[in-house]
């Protein structure tokens, strides 16, 4: 059973969204400021945090978790600001839902993030051939993936990727030299269908391109194709 961090200051909706989800399956605890998530945060397999929040906002509350922490989060708002949405993303949040929403994208967006983070407890287990190639260890460029931890690794370093991180760049490197559209990247990445307008795959790989460190030949890890996606650029 997953294991759901709420953090929202609205009581009615909280008490709501708990009976929701645990008619879904899942175990669902509740914080009502950002101190309070900052303080039992641990040990959760996703946080779901409102913006608007006494004492600590949620952006600050989930930069202090990214300082550490690489707890996938969702962020859920009553507002729509766009720099909000972007604010969110380049601060590490992996998904980012606006109120009023409906209780089955909920579901299926927390049910996205378990999977691609691997720990989507509720759901059917795959055949074991497909775990096997689900956990494959992959390796490029000095980079190892490990799918079964959710860990990338250049030289003996932890890159600290969140999840939707690792999700995306896992899927490039099963593709190099190929491009990707982000309608692809979204879907085998992130698990959803990229809606009109949607800027999360940009904010993601620019966050990517930010924590990657140096290729040993110099070159640049990924390119962007205007109109047409990202392209993991091949070994030489």
């Amino acid at each position: 059973m997953a294991k759901l961090l709420l953090v929202d200051d609205d009581i009615e909706l909280v008490e709501l969204l708990v009976e929701l989800l645990t008619l879904e399956g899942y175990e669902v605890d509740v914080a009502n400021n950002g101190q309070q998530a900052l303080e039992k945060h641990k040990n959760y397999d996703l946080i779901l945090l409102d913006i608007m929040l006494p004492v600590l906002n949620g952006f600050e509350t989930l930069k202090q978790i990214r300082a550490k922490y690489n707890t996938p989060v969702m962020m859920l708002t009553a507002r729509r600001n766009e720099i909000d949405r972007v604010l969110g993303l380049e601060l590490g949040a992996d998904d980012y839902l606006s109120k009023p929403f409906n209780d089955r994208e909920l579901v299926a967006r927390i049910k996205a993030i378990l999977r691609r983070t691997g720990c989507n407890r509720n759901s059917t287990e795959l055949p074991h051939q497909w775990e096997d190639v689900e956990h494959a260890t992959l390796k490029f460029c000095g980079l190892t993936l490990y799918p079964g931890r959710q860990q990338a690794i250049f030289n003996e370093q932890d890159l600290k990727l969140t999840g939707t991180e690792f999700a995306l760049l896992r899927v490039l490197i099963c593709h190099p030299g190929q491009v990707l559209s982000r309608e692809y990247l979204s879907l085998n990445g992130l698990g959803k269908v990229l809606s009109p307008f949607d800027r999360t795959i940009d904010m993601h790989m620019s966050n990517l391109r930010k924590k990657l460190p140096p290729r040993s030949d110099n070159t640049s890890w990924f390119k962007t194709l205007r109109c047409k996606g990202y392209l993991l650029v091949a070994e030489k």
